[in-house]
């Protein structure tokens, strides 16, 4: 499995919370499986997402997709900065 780790300030949580939901089918069509959200407990507008893939292949060409949605109108509006998003290789998971 392959993680495809971004990180955003955002303008307002919630309202760009809802953008991001707006793209669920968008990212299983481009084979996101899973995804973890966070948010830093002293700045609830800077985000973690990390989206979770069969492979990297298909990571990595979601990372070009991307910056289509970075370049919505909805997203440019909620968007304050994102960082590069970065690429890994699960190597072991483990609950207790």
């Amino acid at each position: 499995m392959a993680t495809l780790h971004i990180e955003n300030t955002v303008k307002d949580f919630d309202e760009w919370k809802a953008v991001f939901d707006k793209f669920d089918r968008f990212r299983a069509e481009k084979g996101m499986r899973a995804y973890r959200m966070s948010r830093r407990v002293d700045d609830p507008n800077s985000v973690v997402v990390d989206l979770d893939f069969d492979s990297v292949e298909a990571a990595t060409a979601f990372r070009g997709a991307l910056e289509q949605i970075w370049q919505t109108p909805q997203s440019k509006e909620q968007l304050v900065s994102h960082g590069t998003p970065r690429l890994y290789d699960l190597v072991e998971q483990r609950q207790l």
